[in-house]
């Protein structure tokens, strides 16, 4: 019955044109929106009304939350599952934008983007933090310069989102729901390689590819591994081409194809 509800709602939703004001926005903050072939740019524009309209949008710290938030933050959530069989982030009721970073105290649990340096006790710079059947939680200046340039392998709202994906099954393990036993055994083949991989790099002090803070955990190794499949499929395929595989099959696609 619920479904049913909610795909009736849904198509109310759709029964409405995409504003026009909205597109500018998606051309002007989301650059990878240009990437994509005019079908999948239909698919995002409705997945991005539906995710709008949906969600419960907080505005904190004194930011006044407006449609161009909504959207940017919107459309680069929807990209993840653009191409997958998914719910829309049920799981996510809301979303709270700050406008910058939030100075809180540092805690020993919790799945958060900020600099590896960070990690000791005291107070902490939290950009992004998504909670386990909870909220998710963005800083407004960090998604507008991620979407605005995604070539550099950094966007918040790709690895906070990611995050929500991992915990669909109820933890998050750097391991989200995957079809087949054969595809989890491939999956963890492959990413505890490049996990321990860059923990060795990152523990020798040598650069690498994948962000050290990949390094942290199994689940940050996820979610920073999104970044760099959607920001920089080409580079991360010459370098590893086994994960690329495994994240273009979960994500059911190939943006390596369509990297300008």
């Amino acid at each position: 019955m619920f479904e049913w509800w909610r795909e009736r709602q849904r198509d109310k939703i759709l029964s409405e044109p995409f504003p026009d004001a909205w597109l500018p926005v998606l051309q002007r903050n989301v650059k990878h929106y240009a990437r994509l072939p005019e079908e999948q740019q239909k698919q995002l524009r409705d997945l991005v009304q539906v995710f709008v309209a949906e969600k419960n949008w907080e505005g904190c710290g004194g930011l006044e939350l407006t449609d161009e938030m909504k959207v940017t933050v919107a459309a680069q959530a929807c990209l993840l599952v653009l191409a997958r069989p998914h719910k829309l982030y049920e799981d996510v009721e809301s979303i709270f934008v700050y406008p910058s970073a939030v100075m809180r105290p540092a805690r020993e649990q919790g799945v958060f983007v900020q600099s590896p340096e960070l990690l000791a006790s005291g107070p902490t710079a939290l950009l992004g933090e998504a909670h386990v059947r909870g909220p998710v939680i963005l800083a407004w200046d960090r998604v507008l310069r991620d979407g605005k340039n995604p070539h550099d392998g950094h966007n918040l709202v790709y690895h906070e989102f990611a995050h929500k994906l991992d915990m669909e099954d109820g933890s998050p393990d750097g391991t989200p729901e995957l079809e087949s036993r054969a595809e989890v055994q491939r999956w963890r083949e492959v990413c505890e390689r490049s996990f321990l991989t860059l923990r060795k790099r990152t523990a020798r002090g040598e650069s690498s590819f994948l962000d050290a803070y990949g390094a942290t955990n199994e689940a940050e190794f996820f979610a920073v591994a999104t970044e760099h499949f959607f920001d920089q499929p080409r580079a991360l395929k010459r370098v590893d081409a086994d994960l690329y595989e495994i994240l273009s099959g979960f994500y059911h696609q190939d943006p390596a194809t369509l990297e300008g």
